[in-house]
């Protein structure tokens, strides 16, 4: 599955913007994602992530309660909306997509996924 992410650009402290991970190429469906970030001379950080159904979903520590990861499978889309932004958000984020066999798996590591978008770059103003 190819994916693009899209969305990213430059805001203000405190505000928002919404990620898109459009993909194509095979079935959206069984493909469990999440949302990654880096930043400059950073690891690759985990965000978020949901199951191939959007029944659950997973953010980490750091994001939890400002951003919120969302799918819509018929339209073979994600989204990761991220409210209250703060500097330390200023990173490129990532769309990753991995498939599974499982309805209810979620996934957190890099290194299990497989299939990656190319980053939108998110830079929060202070």
């Amino acid at each position: 599955v190819q994916l693009q992410a899209y969305g990213g650009g430059l805001v203000q402290a405190g505000g928002s913007l919404r990620l898109s991970c459009a993909a194509s190429g095979r079935t959206f469906n069984n493909y469990a994602m999440g949302w990654f970030r880096q930043a400059p001379g950073k690891e690759r950080e985990f965000v978020a992530a949901i199951t191939w159904t959007g029944s659950t979903t997973y953010c980490a520590h750091s994001v939890k309660g400002r951003f919120t990861i969302s799918r819509e499978n018929a339209k073979a889309t994600m989204f990761l909306q991220m409210n209250s932004l703060k500097p330390e958000d200023t990173a490129v984020y990532y769309c990753a997509a991995v498939f599974t066999r499982n309805w209810n798996s979620y996934y957190y590591r890099p290194d299990d996924y497989n299939n990656w978008g190319q980053g939108t770059q998110v830079t929060v103003s202070s």
